[in-house]
């Protein structure tokens, strides 16, 4: 059974993600009607001329960090610590689009290309593949958040560990391989890059791996109960 003050904690965790994206959409909208990137599809969405380009690097790094430190707050073991960050960016992504979209008229469809960070390189992809990540991170985070228990702790296997690790490395590479494919031919090449084609097939395979972890959590929580349940039938 999920304990009710930790659904009281995720309530204020999740209203300050969602507080926290609408400061980023605008400071999004702001930086983008000033550079004429509304739609960020094009070549050099961040151009250096401006000179913005260290200054948006520190922001991103600065937002990561704040949302690391909220879920570092709120939670009360290393493992509700970590579940609650997970909440946190979760939240502040798909808010972030739901903000932007009626801001600045874009993202029009789910399949919309954005950069979606500039550290180490550029990522590109559509606006569905990180608003489905952040479910993920959001239903697994809510798992630990509101079932772990000191005499019951809840955290996903090794196993499945090793198999969510593999999808993130292999995201990584789904988002940033424009990027890497011209990396060397400088820094002009890697801002002018401007994907075609997303690698769906590649990216589901990363999903699921990525889910790995809610499907073992979730194992953890109500198969266990079910097992118990047939053994007492049994008895």
């Amino acid at each position: 059974m999920a304990n009710k003050n930790e659904s009281k904690r995720w309530l204020v965790v999740a209203l300050f993600a969602a507080a926290m994206a609408w400061v980023e959409s605008a400071a999004v909208l702001y930086l983008r009607v000033q550079l004429d990137r509304v739609i960020p599809y094009q070549p050099d969405p961040l151009p250096v001329s401006v000179g913005l380009g260290q200054v948006e690097l520190v922001r991103e790094a600065a937002t990561l960090a704040m949302l690391l430190t909220v879920g570092w707050l709120a939670g009360q073991t290393w493992r509700s610590r970590l579940a609650y960050s997970m909440i946190t960016f979760g939240v502040w992504d798909i808010f972030y689009y739901a903000f932007l979209a009626p801001m600045s008229g874009w993202p029009k469809s789910l399949l919309d290309w954005d950069v979606l960070f500039l550290l180490p390189l550029p990522w590109w992809g559509p606006v569905l593949a990180p608003v489905l990540i952040s479910i993920l991170l959001i239903v697994g985070g809510t798992l630990i958040t509101q079932f772990d228990r000191p005499e019951r702790p809840l955290w996903p296997g090794r196993l499945t560990l090793w198999l969510n690790l593999a999808g993130v490395l292999l995201t990584f590479y789904i988002f940033m391989s424009d990027a890497i494919r011209v990396v060397g031919a400088g820094e002009g090449a890697i801002r002018n890059v401007l994907p075609t084609w997303f690698n769906w097939p590649l990216f589901s395979v990363a999903l699921l791996l990525m889910a790995a972890p809610v499907a073992d959590l979730s194992w953890q929580i109500w198969g266990g109960r079910l097992n118990q349940a047939r053994s007492v039938e049994t008895a």
